[in-house]
């Protein structure tokens, strides 16, 4: 399988042009070209709140966040299923095993049990991604 694992902090940016990088660009581009992005279930949640939040902030307009939204929807996205019982314990040991939130296990989870790199901004999710010989995309 070809393709890559994405947080919320490596597709945010993609909103936000004061946040984009020409690495978070380059995964957008790749992205659109047809590379499949994989993320677990709380992805979506995670991507809208961080867009809802700008709007209380005064940083984008609510018509920006359907905009985006329409577009994300447009991506070769695969949204995983929601965690199966018998994967919540591997979870659960990657959070405590490198102080990371469930949230952020998840993602280093699926990067390990597909073998594809993660792609993130979060400096304690790079550090457990390299500690756990998961690969990373550059961003």
């Amino acid at each position: 399988m070809s393709g890559f694992v994405a947080d919320a902090s490596a597709t945010l940016p993609w909103c936000f042009a004061d946040e984009a990088t020409p690495a978070t660009e380059a995964l957008l581009d790749r992205a659109q070209a047809g590379e499949e992005i994989l993320v677990p279930a709380h992805w979506p949640t995670e991507v809208m709140n961080g867009l809802i939040m700008a709007v209380r902030r005064g940083r984008i307009e609510r018509e920006r966040v359907a905009r985006f939204a329409r577009d994300l929807a447009a991506l070769p996205i695969r949204i995983e299923a929601a965690h199966a019982p018998a994967t919540w314990d591997a979870v659960i040991g990657i959070a405590t095993g490198h102080q990371l939130t469930v949230y952020d296990a998840a993602y280093l989870e699926l990067a390990q049990r597909t073998g594809l790199p993660l792609a993130t901004l979060d400096g304690d999710l790079r550090k457990a991604a390299l500690a756990a010989s998961v690969g990373l995309v550059e961003t």
